[in-house]
């Protein structure tokens, strides 16, 4: 996957290199003898752009190095807004002159551009020479004292701790222990089958102590053994030197460095016929282990492996490897955490005074039961007063404090191996999210919109851009760098945090890379940089201004991101170059704040989500033409202008279902996702044009309005032209792109399928408020259906039987209204070969369902939401039996069941 577009590391090197190389097609003569000058332009700054991209990966950068890094950076982002300027001039001037006076100022025009366009060049090029002779001067002095003192790796440290000063060890490491030596309820033997167990979390959370601690209580049993650590970049030749350094009690140095495969070779021959317990820590990625686990041979019986690493990925490649099992390492529940922060902190005899036991409850709910945080922050307030103001204090920067002390050194370098593995892109994705307050909830889906508005994300040809952000969103998962906060009962992951002390580790580098500016954080400096490139406000209510007069200079911002509850509201004329506006949750936003926003030309997002003081969007909003993102919900918006079809570039337009389009819809052809339209506000060409929205993903339809009634309705009022207009565009989308609908009815909406025609095109479809006597052999037809969700009134073993018929559905969300008069049963016959996802809701109805043997035969996950009081012939206990009995070919497939008894 190549670099993004703009990068914490290269700043928009990437986007000006772009640029240049389009600014000659506007008029190759206009510009005659600047392609030359742009052609060496864009030479030194590819150069540039790969340079600092290599060093971008290196974690011990002198302060020369970091000074160069962010000066180049900074003058990429003033170099786009120069092109951008420029552009924008261009296209102004661009225009076909009629008559001869008009031809006259065109002529001059062009003139007056061509000097332009030479003197931005010809600035853009001393700066560049500036930046790299001045850098030059000082790495000359600076070559004579560049001797670097070796790091030493924190993880290491670790295994060291004696155990007096750990708490909450004990019982995972009994946990971990059991796992290990015993096998189907036996205790371990000499015939024992191997086993593993793979110990998984976040930086800080303690797993390499965990693992010494088992290694350590149990290694005398085994005849071989080996404790290692694996580097960020490993030399997979000295790991396998090591491992048979340590199993085989002989010299690193005898070991013979040879190739790969004959290390392999002489460990596996070794242990062969040996009991060995071997501890691979902190591995970061599959193919790492996927060599290691060769010279590791299965056939040992009564052998142990334990490895740790802060990946899903690799944790469940370690375990499948040898059907082992995986360990989610918890965080110290309080109690513990207080243990261990006393124990650094005072004698055996002493206890936290009083005074000072309300602001260390407070610093340890920061540290979120992350024993590395905990002795790092202990560490830090062993050296400070003990009085309640000075730890309120660090409890308030604590961001700061593991900046710039000593004492918490450690942490910083543990939490920077995880940073500087990540690649370009996921470092910035990552960077980004310092943005958020702390605590804040960041829901999936508009966290990727952002990354795609910011240009961090840039597709590779083969995955769209939401598809790479989801990758990306899943891998700062696996690498446990963000928390998931909601999950779906299938599993999903919807919204997600930043743990409090990876936040002040992201704050800072986004500080020190001046990536991101923060006002408003309580204590917490703002750097040295005075541009404002994204702008984080975080300001209370008791705020004059939501943007204090700091010194800071806010004209190139290109996000600005407000959250809380401000007086002040930003004047946007001082934005001009915003890519990103997110006034989510801004209740005092009105429509003047508005005025100015056709004045953000290169906007892209645009969130006034919950901006309930705004009742009218001005016309100018429709000089957006780059903005791809609109979220227009939970204002008073009654009708959109007519200007807002201009936006031809808008991708995701969030709507309320009581807003009314204008008309001309099918000018907006770049629109994936429309969501919430209320038909029965819309004008009969609205509808018509509907169906013309060639891209369109995702359509919501809410057939619900002021009466009770629905479209399909004679009582509504709504002219046949209405229905029919509305048929032909589902026609028609089906027919192109649409995956995904949803429908709000309040009426039986699938009854009249025959007049409004469902796509059999989709693979998505959601009934929301509507109930259906009957599954009819219509949803049949619905033959590329992936998900599907439904309330039916008396569910019977036909619905079942139309609903197992669908070839390609992976998701069934399946609502009973009533009670079935008879016993339902899912058998082999009634389909459902692709099943992945069932729910079966029958919230305030008894259980009703049966399994026979082969049912669902892929389903991997179950939930059954019913209420047990009003379940007479089959008990809770009954329906486990019946599911146990039923699928016990296939029991592994199953990651979890969940019954839910109301």
């Amino acid at each position: 996957m190549e670099a993004a577009l703009v990068s914490a590391a290269t700043g928009a090197l990437k986007p000006v290199l772009g640029k240049l190389a389009t600014l000659v097609d506007y008029d190759y003569k206009l510009f005659k003898g600047v392609p030359d000058e742009i052609s060496s332009l864009t030479r030194e700054l590819a150069a540039m752009d790969a340079f600092l991209l290599k060093m971008s990966e290196e974690e011990d950068l002198d302060v020369q190095d970091k000074a160069w890094m962010t000066e180049v950076r900074e003058l990429s982002y003033d170099m786009e807004d120069s092109v951008d300027d420029f552009k924008k001039l261009v296209d102004s001037k661009d225009t076909k002159a009629d008559g001869f006076v008009e031809k006259i100022k065109h002529l001059l025009a062009k003139m007056k551009v061509r000097r332009q366009i030479g003197n931005v060049v010809e600035d853009m090029r001393k700066q560049i020479i500036e930046v790299g002779e001045r850098n030059e001067r000082y790495m000359a002095r600076q070559a004579f004292s560049s001797t670097r003192s070796a790091t030493i790796d924190n993880r290491a440290l670790a295994i060291f701790e004696h155990v007096s000063k750990l708490v909450g060890i004990d019982e995972p490491k009994a946990e971990i222990i059991n796992l290990l030596m015993e096998k189907d309820g036996c205790a371990s033997t000499q015939q024992q089958e191997m086993a593993l167990v793979s110990i998984v979390g976040s930086a800080g959370m303690g797993k390499t102590t965990l693992a010494n601690q088992v290694y350590q209580e149990i290694k005398g049993k085994f005849e071989c053994r080996a404790f290692l650590s694996v580097l960020r970049n490993p030399d997979v030749m000295n790991i396998l030197r090591t491992i048979l350094s340590e199993v085989g009690g002989i010299k690193y140095a005898d070991t013979e460095a040879g190739s790969i495969q004959q290390l392999i070779g002489k460990i596996k021959d070794f242990l062969v016929d040996k009991r060995y317990f071997v501890v691979v820590d902190d591995i970061w990625d599959v193919d790492t282990w996927d060599i290691i686990k060769h010279a590791l041979p299965m056939t040992s019986s009564g052998s142990i492996i334990i490895t740790t690493t802060r990946m899903n990925n690799v944790a469940h490649s370690c375990s499948s490897s040898f059907n082992g099992h995986i360990y989610n390492i918890r965080p110290l529940d309080m109690v513990h955490s207080r243990q261990l922060f006393d124990r650094r902190l005072f004698n055996r005899e002493e206890d936290c005074p009083s005074h000072l036991q309300e602001v260390s409850n407070q610093i340890l709910k920061r540290c979120v039961g992350l024993p590395l945080a905990i002795i790092a922050i202990s560490g830090l307030l062993a050296n400070k007063e003990r009085t309640e103001n000075i730890w309120k204090e660090v409890k308030d920067s604590i961001g700061q404090a593991l900046e710039r002390n000593h004492s918490v050194k450690g942490m910083m370098n543990i939490l920077s191996l995880s940073y500087f593995d990540l690649p370009p892109r996921l470092k910035t994705c990552f960077l980004y999210m310092s943005i958020f307050p702390e605590d804040y909830i960041i829901e999936k889906k508009y966290l990727i919109r952002r990354w795609i508005a910011e240009g961090f994300i840039q597709t590779d040809g083969r995955y769209t851009l939401k598809e790479l952000g989801r990758r990306c969103f899943h891998e700062l998962l696996e690498r446990s760098l963000i928390q998931p906060v909601e999950i779906n009962k299938y599993g999903k992951v919807k919204t997600c945090r930043v743990h409090d002390v990876v936040l002040d580790f992201i704050i800072s580098k986004s500080i020190e890379d001046n990536f991101v500016t923060f006002v408003g954080v309580p204590i917490l400096s703002i750097g040295r940089q005075l541009k404002v490139r994204r702008l984080s406000l975080q300001v209370c209510r008791q705020s004059n201004s939501i943007v204090p007069n700091v010194g800071l200079i806010f004209s190139h911002v290109r996000s600005l991101n407000v959250f809380g509850d401000s007086i002040g509201i930003p004047c946007l004329d001082q934005f001009r170059y915003l890519r990103v506006l997110d006034f989510g949750g801004r209740h005092q936003l009105e429509n003047v704040h508005l005025e100015n926003i056709g004045r953000l030309s290169e906007l892209r997002y645009l969130n006034l989500r919950w901006a309930t003081g705004v009742c009218e969007l001005p016309k100018q909003i429709g000089h957006l033409r780059c903005l791809e993102m609109l979220d227009l919900r939970y204002t008073r918006l009654g009708e959109l202008p007519s200007s807002i079809v201009d936006l031809g570039r808008l991708v995701h337009l969030l709507t309320d279902n009581g807003v009314k389009f204008p008309d001309a819809i099918a000018k907006m052809q770049a629109l994936e996702t429309l969501k919430r339209v209320g038909v029965l506000k819309q004008s009969v060409n609205f509808l018509q044009e509907l169906g013309q929205l060639r891209n369109l993903r995702s359509l919501d339809l809410d057939f619900s309005g002021d009466s009770s009634v629905g479209i399909f309705e004679d009582t509504t009022g709504v002219k046949e032209e209405c229905k029919k207009a509305l048929a032909s565009s589902l026609h028609s989308l089906g027919t192109q792109n649409l995956g995904c609908l949803t429908i709000f009815s309040r009426t039986n909406f699938l009854n009249h399928s025959p007049v409004c025609p469902i796509p059999v095109s989709l693979r998505k479809l959601v009934i929301c408020d509507s109930t259906v006597p009957c599954v009819t052999n219509w949803v049949g037809t619905l033959i590329n259906l992936q998900k599907l969700r439904l309330r039916v009134e008396g569910i019977g073993q036909e619905d079942l039987c139309v609903l197992g018929s669908l070839p390609a559905l992976l998701t069934l969300d399946l609502i009973g209204t009533t009670m079935s008069r008879d016993r339902l049963s899912v058998r082999g016959e009634a389909g459902f070969r692709c099943l992945k996802h069932f729910c079966y809701d029958m919230t305030f109805h008894g259980m009703d369902l049966m399994f026979a043997a082969g049912g669902m035969p892929r389903l991997e996950t179950l939930v059954i939401i019913f209420d047990s009081d009003k379940t007479e012939s089959l008990s809770v206990l009954a329906l486990l039996l019946s599911i146990s009995e039923s699928k016990t070919s296939r029991v592994s497939l199953l990651s979890h069941v969940e019954y839910m008894p109301t």
